[in-house]
């Protein structure tokens, strides 16, 4: 599954505010040997993220696949009540 800004601007985080900042998240990206230019402009596939094993990261991967599920059973639902 391919991580995007989208997901990092958007995830939860343990303050009860949304998205990770990105001054933050370039530090972290620099201090796991990954390329912060690359992600914004193409994303990053979940299991570099995963790879890491930081707590933050997992989460960041675990709210992706959550908005995935949720835009798959909207459209769905969508799909139902138009005949699809």
């Amino acid at each position: 599954m391919l991580i995007t800004t989208q997901h990092l601007y958007s995830v939860p985080d343990y303050k009860g505010s949304t998205g990770y900042c990105a001054k933050g998240s370039r530090q972290w990206f620099t201090a796991h040997g990954l390329n912060w230019a690359d992600f914004v402009a193409h994303g990053l596939d979940a299991s570099v993220f995963m790879a890491t094993g930081d707590a933050l990261a997992l989460r960041l991967v675990e709210h992706a696949h959550a908005v995935a599920a949720a835009e798959a059973a909207a459209a769905a639902q969508q799909e139902a009540h138009h005949g699809g």
